[in-house]
Parts: structure tokens; sequence; C-alpha cells
């Protein structure tokens, strides 16, 4: 729905509440004008279920204006001496349009001096449930958010399990574009599969004022521009999904608005410049390890290397020992039960496992391996007498393919040779081609939501004929340290403003092994509570946050309360 739009619902609905409320703004003494008067009917409204004047601000709030609006219903029924359980879900279930038969019910009238106390144990637990839920849902929606480190595109600067708070307040707390939605949850109601908004009606993008705008190279939790993922890099087509209810992604910011980014065997390149990353970033890229003897893992696991895999011939294997070590495995090289054969990842398989199941097992020394390392590693593993020598891996092969955006055969990019591609800016103006169009269609059709098509070899937008184009938003390049791990802007393209969720700014968890299984989580006590963005080595602030959560306790036990019964 567009402003107009709304701005004629809102008619709409001043209407339906002032025929609602007409005769009971009468009957508690105020001029029924009031009630067709916008946001002066709320207020009054407040007064007459003598309630305080800010909920009228929770009304204008999308997502807790569901919560709230029901509450006010049940308010003024009661208001009017509609007290019983019946009449409580009737004001629920008819969405507040049993106040019309109050309204006009000639036996109504108006208890100015009602009992504000909760009548039972329920109702005054439900009250103050809904109200937690409010204030929840407040945070969650305006200011911080939790997220968790599902996939290893972002290894090693942001580990698979770090538990993340995201400020939504640093770049401007979006509004909901869903206002019809189950509060705090994402696409999917937990534990259900049932999804948890409506598609329509949905508000036009706005954003609150920002304190700082996104700098380069910058952390940044963005939804996925795609359509959505059933699981990460699973693409599943057909799926539309409105912007706030796609897929959230985590990656790093290397390209701005108006930036120009190239890749050149494997190096990134910000306006001409080898992009140079925070001291905190390790990105990770791809080596070929050779030596003569064989590469010992004891030796590179001593070297705090752990990107790698293993190679094992295992004898006496049955379907039972199997079943055991399977999840340790990730390729079979050979089934044969005299020649079995797998590959693990650098953990190898557990002792009391190999025990357990009485197993003979030897590893398999390779004289070259795969490597996946910071350029840290890099230089240790180049001063160790681990190996003999060591490469840096690329693409140097260009070939025409869709793999990577813009997904057109008349471009040969890959990742780790691509471009040069400028980011759009907003405003700015680019000269528009048959060649570099595929660079901007899905930013002037799907995102900025113009018609496209071409016609004798002329460009037709919104069916006039154009040689250039002017941007309305601000767009990003987002790429994942794990490089040659992240699926990111290379496969998919631009990130617009209008998908940016916010800025992580805290580790409040850690956990190794999140994928794992409960029995093998392991809390990595070094990253509980250390920030994100900050130069140097972390910091944890764990005390810190100890007192902000006897702080926060402290106020939902008294001065929450005292909100709630005072309201």
């Amino acid at each position: 729905m567009t402003w107009t739009e709304w701005f004629i619902f809102y008619v709409v609905i001043q209407l339906i509440h002032s025929l609602a409320t007409w005769k009971l703004y009468k009957k508690a003494g105020f001029n029924p004008v009031a009630s067709i008067i916008p946001l002066y009917n709320s207020l009054v409204l407040m007064k007459i279920i003598r309630r305080p004047w800010w909920w009228v601000i929770l009304l204008f709030i999308p997502i807790i204006n569901l919560l709230i609006f029901p509450v006010v219903w049940i308010e003024t029924a009661r208001s009017f001496g509609r007290n019983s359980t019946a009449d409580t879900f009737k004001v629920i279930f008819s969405l507040g349009l049993y106040i019309f038969l109050i309204n006009y019910d000639k036996k109504s009238s108006y208890i100015a001096d009602r009992d504000l106390t909760q009548k039972g144990g329920f109702e005054e637990w439900l009250s103050s449930i809904v109200f937690a839920v409010i204030l929840a849902t407040v945070v969650h929606t305006y200011f911080i958010q939790p997220f968790i480190i599902p996939t290893g595109s972002l290894e090693r600067t942001l580990l698979v399990g770090d538990f993340l708070f995201v400020s939504k307040y640093h770049y401007g707390a979006r509004i909901p574009k869903t206002v019809v939605s189950f509060p705090m949850v994402h696409d999917t109601i937990v534990g259900t599969g049932i999804r948890s908004y409506l598609n329509k009606p949905q508000l036009p993008y706005l954003r609150l004022p920002k304190l700082q705008k996104i700098k380069r190279n910058d952390i940044v939790t963005f939804n996925w521009p795609a359509d959505t993922v059933r699981q990460f890099f699973v693409r599943e087509k057909g799926v539309k999904k409105p912007i706030d209810k796609k897929s959230n992604y985590v990656k790093r910011c290397v390209g701005i608005p108006g930036d120009t980014l190239e890749i050149v065997n494997g190096e990134l390149r910000i306006n001409g410049v080898k992009s140079i990353l925070p001291y905190r970033a390790k990105p990770l890229f791809k080596y070929t390890a050779y030596n003569a003897e064989g590469i010992s893992s004891q030796k590179l696991n001593r070297l705090g290397l752990y990107d790698f895999q293993r190679k094992f011939r295992i004898g006496n294997i049955n379907q039972k020992s199997f079943d055991d070590i399977k999840t340790h495995i990730l390729a079979i090289v050979n089934n044969s039960a005299e020649n079995f054969t797998i590959l693990t990842n650098s953990k190898g398989i557990p002792t009391d496992k190999i025990r357990r199941n009485r197993l003979t097992v030897s590893e398999l020394t390779e004289r070259e391996k795969k490597l996946t390392l910071t350029e840290i590693d890099f230089k240790n593993i180049q001063d160790s007498n681990v190996v003999d020598s060591i490469v840096r891996d690329y693409k140097k092969t260009k070939s025409y393919n869709t793999a990577f955006f813009p997904n057109n055969i008349t471009f040969d990019w890959n990742e780790d040779n691509y471009g040069p591609i400028v980011i759009p800016e907003k405003n700015q103006s680019v000269s528009l081609n048959l060649s570099n169009l595929p660079l901007y269609k899905k930013i002037i059709k799907d995102y900025e939501k113009n018609t496209i098509e071409i016609n004798n070899n002329s460009i037709l937008i919104n069916g006039k004929e154009e040689d250039s184009y002017k941007f309305k938003m601000d767009y990003y390049w987002m790429m994942g340290d794990n490089r040659n791990g992240s699926e990111d802007s290379r496969m998919w393209g631009f990130v617009p403003e209008d998908h940016i969720v916010g800025k992580p700014i805290f580790i409040w968890m850690s956990i190794d092994g999140i994928n794992d299984g409960i029995k093998n989580w392991k809390i990595r006590w070094n990253r509980v509570f250390t920030t994100i963005h900050e130069d140097g080595e972390p910091k944890s602030y764990f005390l810190h946050f100890i007192v902000f959560g006897l702080i926060l306790w402290l106020f939902n036990k008294y001065l929450l309360n005292k909100l709630i019964k005072n309201a």
C-alpha cells in the first residue's frame, strides 16, 4: 500500500471509530464530535477508559499496535459495564466491532469510577505478560535483536555458534513493512512451520533517523536480496517474501555507494587500491601445501590450524560402528571392507568412539593438502618445517557463466577475478546500454519497482525509451571473510538500503559445536560478551552486562509493575 492508500485507510478507520463510539463519548461526558477528530479522539478515549495518554503512542507503532488494540477494546467494553469473560471474547474475536452493539444499546451506561484492579490472578498474570511482550517487542523491533551465526562465511572473524546482539538504531531502525505479524519471530512461528505474518497490507519503506552511516568494512546484518532460502546455500525458487521477512544474512560491507570494486587474482580492490581490512578481520583464502614426506595433521593442529581435511583408513568396521562415527565423516573415499577410507575434518574421529567400536584406524599422510588459511596462518606455516612449499589458489581461467552476478552469459567473472563494477549511489545517474543493462536490471525492476523491456535494441523504462537511469536508493556490496566459502554479493549482487537490518555490536554467547548436538556443545568463554567492531584484541564486557542485567531486573520488578498497576 502507498502512503495515499494508508491515509485513506486511516480516514475510513476514523469514520468506523466514530460510528462505533459516538454515543459512548457522549455518555462519558465528552462532546461526541471528539470521536471523529484524528488523534484527539484517541487521547479522549484514554481519559474515558482511565488509561495513561502514552498508550496512544503504542496505537501507532506497527506490530505493537496489534497487542495494544485488543487491550483498548476490552477496556472500552468494561468502561460501559461489559465485564464478563464472554464480553471479552466477543470484543476480541469481532476485532472490536462488538463495541458497535454497546454503543447503540440504550442500556449501556458509563462507569466513571470502575475498579481498575485486576479481578483475579489470571487477569493480573495476563496483563503482566501482555505488557512484558510489548516491551520486549519494542526492544526487539527498534533497538536490539539477537542473532546466531549459522554458517562459516565470516570465519574466523565471526564463528559458527556465535550469538550476536544486533543494533537496529545505529543505521536507523527500519519500520516493519509487514504490519500484521506475530511479535518477535521472523518468517515462521517457532516449532510449527506456520507463516508468522500476512503478506498484505504492507507499509512503504520507512526508516528512523540513524546515528551513523554504514562505513566501508563494517559487519552488517541484512535481508538476503534474493527471494528466500529454506536452508543456507540451497535456493528455493518461487517463494516471495516481504523485505523484512527475507532470510537474515551477516557479511562484511566491503563496498559502499559510489565505490568501484574489483577482484584481481583473489585480491579485493576498492577504487583501484587494495582493500585494507580492520585488525580484527581474518579473511580466509585457499592454499595448496606440499611436502615430499607427507604433511602431518598433528603439526598443523599445533600451529592452530583447523580448516583442513584428514584421510583415514578404517579396519574392522561394520554397520553399527559406522552409524556411531558417521557424524564425523565428510566423505567416503573407498567403501570396500578391506580398504574403507574416509575424509574427516581436522578433529578426526574421537578416541572414545574408536575404542568403543574396537576400530583400527590409521591416518593416510598426504604429500599435497588443501588448506584454508588467514594471512597470519600463511606466514606461520611458511616459517615452519611442516611443508616444503605452499601456494595461493585462485581461479585463473575465466568462463562465461550465470553462477556469478549479474548472472548473465555475457560476463565471465568468478569469485577470484571479478569486475570492475560501480556500486550505485542514491541520485547517481548511469548511462544505460544493452551491454551494462544486466548489472542494473534487477535494481530498476525489482528494487525500485519500474517496468523494463527491450524493443528494437532500445531500453524502455515504464514504457519510455531511456539511455540513462537515476538511482533512488543507496546500494552496498557484501562479502564474507571466508572468501571461498561465502555466498555473497558476488553471487546475487547489490544489497539495497531498504534491506539493511542493523549493526552487530556484541557477541553475548559463543558455542563450539552448535550443530553437533547439545552433548557436544562447548562454551567459548574467551568470546562471551566481546565487542565486534572495536580495534585491537576483543575485550569482554561480561561484568558490564551483569550490572545492566541487574538494573533491567530491578526495572522489571519494581518500575514496570508500578506502571502496569497505575495504567
